[in-house]
């Protein structure tokens, strides 16, 4: 008898967050995306052991790739640390490093 569970989360950008989880996914995994921001992951596993451990992979898997997601700045984002006008504000430091030359 084969196990099977689904997993359905919601994301800004599923399509993202399958592909990265796609190099970890086995055999026994197919992942899609239902509507715009839904990702779902459906496994099958012949034992409830094997079932289980490869669904705590997975969602671990996700965490990651989410925690990742959250950290990396959009490209429109690219300036958010900038002064408003696209100048980071480190670039535009008024110190001046003078060489020793004594």
């Amino acid at each position: 008898m084969t196990r099977h569970a689904t997993i359905r989360t919601t994301h800004d950008d599923p399509e993202l967050l399958a592909r990265a989880l796609e190099p970890d996914n086995t055999e026994e995994m197919e992942t899609t995306i239902e509507g715009a921001r839904t990702l779902v992951t459906r496994i099958e596993r012949e034992t409830t052991g094997g079932l289980q451990s490869t669904v705590d992979d997975y969602v671990v898997n996700l965490d990651v790739a989410c925690s990742i997601d959250r950290q990396t700045p959009n490209p429109s984002d690219a300036n958010s640390s900038a002064d408003g006008r696209g100048v980071s504000t480190a670039a535009r430091s008024d110190t001046n490093h003078e060489p020793n030359t004594q």
